[in-house]
């Protein structure tokens, strides 16, 4: 029977997914390239960090639109002191940033420690509540993620610079607010993860396609047996990306076959 109330919920967090990913895809592979991993959890942690601060601060909470521009903030200054680093310590950039992301970590449970919602807070910003998502709270991450992706393709030399950390603090702040910092990590790493030794032309098109079927199964399986909607999408996208991973493994060893 289809029930219109489950695809009423279903269908704003698959749009929410297809925002995140329509940024993410092109900036994941941008991150592996550059080897700088732990750069989206610790800019992710940060604006998370600054949630709280406007969480547990009522004169910051009361300011209008106070969930958005705090983490935001957070975010940029977080992105500023990775950018700094990359000039300073170029050979040791990934454990500082990973040194960077558990100091945020531990500052937002400290934060938290006395505050009696703290751990539910904690819990939604870490793995977000993507099937609760309204349409209202798509409008400003469709307009940024337009015009990102817009400035990208206008100047893709963008990417390669100091503002692409400016960028990725930018694309960040709204993604941890639609589907928590856990979903973040895995929308940016696995397809550019899975596509990795792809040397065909349509790398782009099957990163998305990864992350697509991956939202699919994932709020498919959260909605059919009421599981956490960000857990169950991190692991069908880390399936969908093995798959992908292994088929292209095995082309690229037939074509090696071949050429002999």
């Amino acid at each position: 029977m289809f029930d219109i109330e489950l695809v009423s919920i279903l269908l704003p967090a698959f749009v929410a997914g297809l925002l995140v990913l329509s940024t993410h895809v092109v900036l994941g592979q941008q991150v592996l390239k550059r080897g700088i991993i732990f750069i989206d959890l610790a800019i992710a942690q940060v604006a998370a960090l600054g949630a709280i601060v406007s969480h547990i601060d009522h004169d910051i909470e009361q300011l209008p639109f106070s969930h958005v521009w705090m983490p935001a903030l957070f975010a940029l200054a977080g992105a500023g002191v990775i950018a700094w680093m990359a000039t300073k310590f170029k050979g040791e950039l990934e454990a500082f940033i990973g040194c960077f992301y558990v100091l945020s970590a531990v500052g937002a449970m400290l934060l938290l420690a006395n505050d009696p919602h703290g751990a539910e807070l904690l819990k939604q910003l870490m793995s977000g509540q993507i099937l609760w998502v309204s349409w209202s709270q798509l409008l400003l991450p469709a307009i940024v993620s337009a015009l990102i992706l817009a400035a990208i393709a206008i100047k893709p030399d963008l990417l390669d610079g100091i503002s692409f950390y400016f960028l990725f603090a930018m694309v960040i702040t709204l993604s941890v607010e639609l589907v928590g910092v856990y979903l973040v990590f895995s929308t940016l790493i696995l397809p550019a993860l899975a596509l990795n030794k792809y040397l065909g032309k349509a790398k782009l098109a099957l990163a998305y396609g990864v992350g697509v079927i991956g939202y699919i199964f994932g709020l498919a399986l959260s909605a059919s047996y009421d599981l956490p909607s960000g857990a169950a999408i991190v692991a069908t996208l880390a399936i969908s990306a093995l798959l992908f991973r292994m088929t292209i493994s095995r082309i690229n060893q037939s074509n090696a076959e071949v050429t002999r």
